[in-house]
């Protein structure tokens, strides 16, 4: 009886809403059921019980008509995709009604607390059974699937053809099931197929052009909100240095309060700087809180630094010979390793969130890797929302045209993204056994385990230097990178387990063409052809035509879903901007999360009660931002783009004289107290909580 309530909540917001209408009413009528509006409906061939059931045989010619759409082969999972769509006609709607009159009286009184109730039997039953679904279809074709929305890559082929499986659509088990529950509290399902979405195709408010308000002068890679949810955040350079800064409130005229001279933590010894090389990401455990623990990543150089000891990527393995490489600009092959390490903060606080400075000296060396080259390292680290894993990304090693083709070459790590498990630390003998690169282990369900060729850390291959990665905070499924071209496009890409992303043998939606001197014909990844690779394009991106039209210079710095109140017409679009901070864009997805992206380039202005006031291009009314390292966010989703010549903070339109309805903030955030009014779906949804209070209840009262 709990997976038919289950089932029941599901086909909701599964079916187009015209099936809603049908409910069961009177089950002594003359052939079991009636219709909504007291018309009497005939016993179904389809999607049969041993009851009576609640469509009729229009409808439920209707329901086998959409099932066969789907082709699909596998048994068990073709019985659950039956069970989803077949719900909507069980008798057990019967309950919501009391015989002709139509719906029942519910007391408002308490009706929060039934809610509250109900929900936490209902997520533990929608979760179970949405795992069921996951481990039993998670790999089988499903055409149509309601579960998916189909995407096109710019170049106009499909990316995921009918989005038919999935983890096509779905890295995670988790994601999936959170997203499923969580669409029976909203009412509308996230990932509709358009023959069933539910989804509201909305046009989004114009944006008129980004305000910034100037709070800091340093130079800074990173950003970091403080896991503690205050108003701090930690602030790297490249050089090696972090420190703690409090940040002023909107609209405070404040500037970031940051004391230079004592860093939350001080690694210039450890860390190698360059144009290239230096300490790249920070990420703070999921439980810094009460554990103390975070990690950094950097660079280091074995000629100056001790401790810089690790295997060289370029080797047998892979077919590389360092000694043919040659020195890169005057460094040697591996003379610079990528490094991750984990820190902790003072041992002495019992509150970790306390801690004003951290021990310098490494808890555990977490991986080490040589780099070939001097530049092109990537390097940036997270943790995911939903999974609580280490992600790590690495570039191909290359200044250009990835020589050896490293990106496709599924036995190196270079050109991937990485996830592990840094709870669970190998013993030695696991770590030669998996030839791995640290103190890490590999979580189960990475693509490794469906993909035999594949180095077990590899979550996603075929990159060139992902710059900046984010989750979006409403979203954790939504994993999304910034990716540097070469010659001619920048790209931006949605990561999905296991994907391609097409480098080199594609530079964004576009062919790539190396020149032949640099590919060495005995590298196995050398010659990937076309026909071999299934690539996944980008879904938003840039010609660098659009930023120099002289020259064609140009390199994406990835960002983030915009999810602050502080500026409503940004609101849920995904911004980036151009290293060299004369481009800014917002991607706009619509229908929402479909996958299917708009971009706009925008202007953007500083206000003019900037606390630190900005400086200008010549003759231009944009300011002269410098480089744009990185784009950061804060615990209450203000959003920052930290350059070569300060931080930035996006403020409130109208201080730059732009126009948006500021006072009038219609995006639903998860703190949103106004009230609003049900749709005639949301009230069944209603009415189901308290139907599974009451039958749960009886369950229990009744064995």
């Amino acid at each position: 009886m709990r997976i038919v309530r289950v089932l029941l909540l599901f086909s909701v917001f599964l079916l187009p809403s015209h099936f809603s209408s049908y409910l069961c009413i009177n089950s002594s009528a003359s052939n079991g059921c009636l219709a909504y509006d007291g018309t009497e409906k005939c016993l179904l061939k389809f999607c049969s019980y041993n009851a009576s059931a609640c469509c009729d045989s229009a409808k439920d010619m209707h329901l086998q008509q959409l099932f066969q759409t789907f082709n699909i082969s596998n048994i068990a999972c073709a019985s659950l995709q039956k069970s989803v769509l077949c719900a909507i006609c069980d008798q057990i709607f019967a309950e919501l009604f009391k015989g002709e009159s139509g719906l029942r009286n519910v007391s408002a009184q308490g009706s929060f607390t039934f809610l509250e109730r109900s929900s936490r039997s209902q997520d533990n039953s929608s979760t179970e059974f949405c795992m069921k679904v996951w481990d039993t279809c998670e790999n089988i074709s499903i055409l149509n699937s309601p579960f998916a929305s189909s995407k096109k890559g710019r170049a106009g082929k499909q990316m995921c053809p009918s989005c038919s499986k999935l983890m096509d659509e779905w890295q995670l088990k988790k994601g999936f099931c959170e997203a499923l529950v969580r669409s029976l509290d909203t009412g509308e399902l996230p990932f509709c197929d358009e023959s069933v979405s539910h989804s509201k195709v909305e046009a989004p408010w114009p944006v008129d052009g980004l305000c910034l308000e100037k709070i800091g002068n340093g130079a800074y890679i990173n950003m970091v909100p403080h896991p503690d949810g205050s108003n701090r955040v930690f602030l790297s350079n490249q050089q090696g240095k972090t420190w703690l800064a409090n940040v002023p409130d909107r609209g405070s005229n404040g500037i970031l309060g940051i004391v230079e001279s004592k860093p939350f933590l001080d690694l210039t010894k450890e860390v190698a700087f360059d144009i290239g090389v230096g300490l790249i990401s920070m990420a703070f455990h999921p439980n810094f809180v009460n554990n103390g623990r975070f990690f950094m990543s950097f660079n280091c150089d074995k000629m100056k630094q001790p401790g810089c000891v690790g295997r060289c990527s370029c080797n047998t393995d892979v077919d590389c010979d360092p000694a043919k490489l040659g020195a890169d600009y005057g460094v040697q092959p591996c003379q610079y390793h990528s490094i991750v390490a984990e820190y902790t903060v003072n041992d002495t606080l019992s509150k970790p969130s306390l801690a004003k400075r951290a021990n310098s000296a490494e808890v555990t060396r977490i991986l080490t890797m040589g780099l070939p080259y001097s530049s092109g390292h990537a390097g940036q680290i997270l943790f995911g929302p939903a999974d609580g894993y280490l992600y790590l990304m690495i570039a191909d090693g290359s200044d250009g045209d990835d020589p050896y083709n490293f990106a496709q070459n599924k036995k190196t790590l270079l050109g991937k993204i990485l996830r592990i498990d840094v709870d669970h630390k190998p013993s030695v003998t696991e770590i030669n056994e998996l030839g791995l690169w640290g103190n890490y282990s590999i979580p189960k369900d990475n693509p490794y385990i469906a993909d035999k060729e594949l180095e077990p850390e590899i979550w996603a291959l075929g990159f060139h230097n992902p710059w900046r990665c984010s989750f979006d905070s409403e979203r954790p499924s939504y994993f999304i990178c910034g990716e540097p071209g070469q010659d001619h496009y920048e790209e931006v890409d949605i990561i999905r387990k296991g994907g391609n992303y097409g480098w080199q043998v594609y530079e964004g939606p576009l062919l790539f063409h190396p020149a032949p001197t640099e590919s060495p014909a005995e590298s196995p990844g050398g010659n990937t052809s076309i026909s071999s690779i299934n690539p996944i394009f980008p879904v938003m991106g840039y010609n660098h035509s659009e930023i120099d039209t002289n020259i064609g210079s140009a390199s994406i710095t990835g960002g983030y879903f915009y999810r602050s109140r502080i500026d409503p017409c940004l609101y849920g679009r995904y911004l980036y901007m151009d290293l060299y901070g004369v481009g800014l864009w917002a991607g706009t997805e619509n229908p929402e999360n479909s996958g299917k992206f708009n971009t706009t380039r925008i202007q953007f202005k500083c206000a003019h009660d900037s606390p630190i006031q900005c400086s200008y291009m010549a003759g231009s009314p944009q300011p002269d931002v410098g480089y744009v390292f990185s784009f950061g966010e804060d615990n209450k989703k203000d959003v920052y783009i930290l350059t070569s010549t300060g931080v930035y903070r996006i403020a409130r339109p109208s201080r730059c004289n732009f126009t948006c309805l500021e006072q009038h903030f219609a995006t639903p955030t998860p703190h949103s107290s106004s009230p609003k009014l049900l749709s005639g779906r949301k009230i069944i949804v209603l009415f189901l909580s308290v139907l599974l209070l009451i039958l749960d209840d009886m369950s229990f009262v009744y064995g």
